[in-house]
């Protein structure tokens, strides 16, 4: 039997070197004069800080977990040690205590997100109320902490999946009723092929809260199902951030020229960014440059956190996230998009969890057999993963069969009958995983996902700021 792989060195050289440009970035707003988002510069430094504290703290806090029965074992290895679980844990705490350390930079008289020089600048028309932003912002960190603590419940005590469904939605009641309180907006715009009957704004009301709190047990529990192999969970929570904050650049003032090619994503203009202060493609709203900072400082510091984990959590994996990241990182997406106002944008960023969640469904709701884990089949003598399987130990009813030919026919799953009378016996577990090994073949556990979540952030990216124009006109905020 192998061995289990030795703790990931640590590059004591990279904390010596970052330090002191996380340092730099922190202190740097508190200096005169102050760069234009001087916030925004502290909250670049608190994600290097996160970054390292992850990095560092990981592999020193592991044992502890395994001694405290908080353990695992790598269903995908040929070697059967305990793994440290639960490390979601330790980036949360990173996560949040940075997030309340951060509080006065933004929401301060003497460091503030916009620049105060007594004249507005040209793309920024003003500063909202900083009351206002910080209940916004308390309320979020207080829907972190109780996404925190219902995760590890749900790793202590391995809820199921039928009661940890509504946790999300307890989570987010703290931003919900903030948000209610402060007026949110309940409006959505409507399609254009559909204004002939509902017209351009909807109201929802209450419709509208029963969305949101959706959303967040969505993007919660989406990054929990496609799991299983090493650096699942923590590779989706990147890649998203990564396409949230580079979806925020794009809102921000930038004293700098330059134009954003959409044509090349089926738009029919360009956008024009620079001069004195453009508010890039937040077209002079101050309102639209703030929701933008404000998912920044919420994402900068969580993609930090993930990073420095992902060091430890990559093929082969010396520590497990448990469920406590899903629901932190799951929630943390559903805070920006919904105080932010682009939880369309958002959900096209999950466009790989979308497919696995309605390719999972038939499994979900009892019409093919759910084994507890539907993670794909290793080989250890190849090292290698293939299709695991959900076996019928009793014919499928004519529901089931119906579906899951269908499936078949896509391509979608792979099933086995019976030689006779052509029952099926067997069907690939439906997850993108599978389906994944079942089109493209057996390979290696580390090539598996990460790609499909980049080409989904791509085709996010393409569908918003281009075929978007084809249901939706005007400048689309």
């Amino acid at each position: 039997m192998a061995p289990t792989p030795a703790a990931r060195p640590l590059p004591n050289v990279l904390l010596t070197a970052l330090i002191p440009v996380a340092s730099w970035f922190v202190i740097r707003p508190l200096l005169d004069p102050s760069p234009p988002l001087p916030a925004l510069f502290a909250s670049v430094g608190f994600s290097i800080f996160a970054f390292l504290a992850a990095l560092y703290l990981i592999p020193a806090l592991g044992p502890r977990f395994v001694k405290a029965n908080l353990k695992g074992r790598d269903l995908l290895k040929v070697y059967s040690d305990h793994i440290p679980e639960s490390q979601g844990l330790v980036c949360a705490s990173i996560y949040i205590l940075l997030l309340i350390i951060f509080i006065p930079f933004p929401f301060s008289n003497s460091v503030g997100s916009l620049p105060d020089s007594g004249k507005t600048l040209e793309g920024l028309q003003g500063v909202a109320s900083l009351h206002h932003e910080l209940s916004i912002y308390l309320s979020s960190l207080l829907s972190l902490l109780m996404a925190t603590i219902l995760g590890f419940l749900d790793d202590v005590f391995d809820i199921r999946w039928r009661h940890k469904l509504p946790i999300p939605i307890i989570a987010a009641i703290p931003m919900l009723m903030v948000y209610y309180a402060e007026g949110g907006n309940t409006h959505v715009v409507i399609p254009i092929p559909l204004r002939r009957f509902f017209g351009v704004l909807v109201n929802l009301g209450p419709l509208y809260y029963l969305y949101m709190s959706l959303l967040s047990t969505f993007t919660t529990n989406s990054i929990n199902i496609l799991a299983g192999i090493n650096g699942s969970e923590v590779s989706q929570a990147v890649i998203i951030a990564m396409s949230v904050i580079l979806n925020d650049l794009l809102y921000l003032p930038w004293p700098v020229g330059f134009k954003i090619p959409l044509h090349l994503l089926g738009s029919q203009a360009e956008v024009e960014v620079g001069g004195a202060w453009h508010a890039g493609m937040a077209y002079g709203s101050s309102e639209l440059v703030d929701r933008h900072l404000f998912s920044l400082y919420f994402m900068l510091p969580l993609l930090g956190v993930c990073l420095g984990f992902m060091y430890h959590n990559w093929y082969p994996a010396r520590a497990f996230p448990g469920d406590t990241l899903c629901y932190v990182t799951g929630m943390a997406f559903s805070v920006v998009g919904i105080q932010g106002h682009f939880s369309k944008t958002l959900l096209l960023f999950f466009l790989p969890q979308i497919f696995n969640f309605v390719l999972s469904c038939p499994q979900l709701f009892g019409l093919v057999p759910c084994p507890r884990h539907r993670v794909p089949r290793f080989d250890p003598d190849t090292n290698l993963l293939h299709p695991s399987k959900a076996l019928f130990l009793r014919p499928p009813s004519k529901v089931a069969t119906f579906v899951l030919r269908m499936l078949s026919s896509l391509g979608l799953t792979e099933l086995t009958t019976h030689p006779s009378n052509g029952m099926i016996l067997e069907a690939t577990n439906l997850t993108i995983l599978n389906f994944m090994l079942v089109r493209f073949g057996p390979m290696n556990e580390k090539r598996l996902l990460t790609c499909m979540q980049v080409a989904g952030s791509l085709l996010a990216f393409v569908v918003r700021y281009g075929l978007s124009g084809l249901v939706y006109d005007g400048d689309r905020r």
